[in-house]
């Protein structure tokens, strides 16, 4: 077990320990080795400006992806690469992607510049490794870019430069930072737990299941931290970083993904980056809706179980997985059970663990191919924003007549609601547009939504009830 944290910075071992180590990247970067080219604007994960690449060198072959440095901490990040703007390049040479934003002007007040020239390298770091198919598609450089905002509207040059990097010779960053190098450096002390101790405030950084247990059993008041992208904010804004936290990111056991005949499992620290292929090719309409409720940093990060656990009625993965009737596995010093997911939350921010609990994997039932099912998330913007609305509405409509129905709806109440009554009324209905508007009438008494900044309770009213109708004009027309 070391008492301290090792990683790599543009090549240069750093070790931390102490208070340190709750420090985010972002401030470390700033404020203790003086690399201000990583800026820092919103410190919430949405403006992209702090963006640097991220290599896992516990993997077998590490890939370059971008993350947000202003919500992820030092303690997330052992046994990792990361390299900022200032270790892209070397004096005599910019990189091509450095270049193609002089060359298309893509810079102008410089503020966002360090951010979007590494999301783009990210891109390419991505492509260069991936296979010849993958490599010849056209990058749909506006979603790669989501999570990265220019207050000066300064998108098309940007997006031409997107266009000059993707054809030009890129540089790879193997070719500055020997990736098999900083592997064999870090491989003595990849097995090691990490525990770390200052004051009040303990971490730990385990590297199995039964550890974390233990370790939950033995500080009770002990906060998993896995992704941390809510976490990360609550810290910048609220100044409540938890004094004591265990970090899930190294646990093998939680980080498998299981396709099966009959059901998809994943382990809660799965990343949404690492989920959204699977769900391309088993659910899709599930892969559309994660394409926008975060950006690639975001999603970097971000994993299945902290979204569950977090227990937001607006967590845009929720309803999907209400109507699929999800399993999770609970995992304590007790055993393990399941439970199913709605049964999972007892009110707002409320769930159902146990003292020493974690939600350590998720079972996404298959659904049947003659099942009809669409995922709806209404938001002032596409790309990573908060949902106002979010609705999954799942039938089995056999003769134009509905034989089962299963609704839940998201920001209507304290959590995700099901709708037992709207269900079983629509059961052996027509499916007609009278039928959709009817069921509208019921959703209505069903819900409590509330107003506030992003629309009000009329407005969402008028959603629940609106969605049946688009339900059915677009699995008709």
């Amino acid at each position: 077990m070391r008492d301290y944290l090792l990683f790599y910075i543009n090549g240069q071992a750093h070790q931390v320990s102490g208070q340190e180590a709750w420090l985010t990247l972002s401030r470390y970067l700033r404020q203790r080795l003086r690399l201000t080219g990583t800026k820092v604007v919103c410190e919430e994960g949405d403006c992209g400006s702090c963006s640097v690449l991220v290599a896992d060198l516990r993997q077998a072959q590490p890939i370059y992806y971008p993350i947000d440095a202003c919500i992820a901490f030092l303690f997330q990040l052992d046994g990792t690469h990361i390299v900022t703007v200032e270790g892209l390049s070397d004096p005599q040479r910019l990189t091509s992607v450095q270049q193609a934003m002089i060359d298309c002007q893509g810079s102008q007040c410089g503020f966002c510049t360090p951010g979007f020239v590494m999301a783009m390298t990210a891109v390419m770091e991505r492509q260069r490794v991936a296979n010849p198919v993958a490599r010849d598609q056209p990058c749909d450089w506006p979603l790669e870019l989501s999570g990265n905002l220019c207050r000066c509207t300064g998108y098309q040059p940007i997006l031409s430069a997107c266009q000059q990097a993707s054809s030009s010779d890129y540089q790879a960053l193997e070719n500055r930072y020997a990736m098999q190098t900083l592997q064999t450096m870090y491989r003595p002390y990849q097995d090691d737990s990490v525990c770390i101790q200052h004051e009040n405030q303990r971490l730990f950084v385990p590297r199995q299941l039964a550890e974390c247990v233990q370790l939950k059993s033995a500080f009770p008041a002990a906060r998993w931290i896995a992704g941390a992208t809510d976490v990360g904010v609550q810290a910048n804004k609220l100044h409540a970083c938890p004094d004591v936290a265990i970090v899930l990111r190294h646990i093998e056991a939680l980080k498998s993904i299981e396709v099966a005949t009959d059901a998809i499992t994943i382990g809660a620290a799965v990343s949404w980056t690492e989920i959204l292929p699977v769900c391309q090719q088993h659910f899709p309409q599930f892969a559309e809706i994660i394409k926008i409720f975060g950006s690639p940093q975001i999603r970097n990060m971000g994993t299945i179980g902290g979204n569950l656990a977090n227990a937001s009625p607006i967590a845009d993965s929720l309803p999907l997985l209400h109507v699929l009737e999800c399993q999770l596995e609970l995992v304590g010093c007790e055993g393990s059970r399941w439970v199913n997911i709605n049964r999972f939350y007892k009110a707002y921010k409320q769930i159902h663990l146990g003292p020493t609990e974690m939600i350590a994997r998720v079972m996404l039932p298959r659904f049947s191919p003659v099942d009809r099912l669409r995922l709806y998330k209404v938001s002032r913007r596409r790309d990573l924003d908060i949902s106002t609305f979010t609705a999954a509405i799942r039938m089995h409509i056999e003769s134009d007549v509905v034989q089962q129905a299963s609704l839940a709806f998201g920001a209507v109440g304290p959590t995700v609601v099901r709708l037992p009554r709207t269900e079983a009324f629509l059961q052996n209905q027509p499916f007609t547009m009278q039928t959709m508007q009817a069921a509208g009438a019921l959703v209505v008494e069903e819900i409590s939504p509330i107003s506030d900044v992003r629309g009000s309770a009329d407005y969402r009213y008028q959603l629940a009830k609106n969605v049946l109708a688009k339900f059915y004009c677009e699995e008709t027309r």
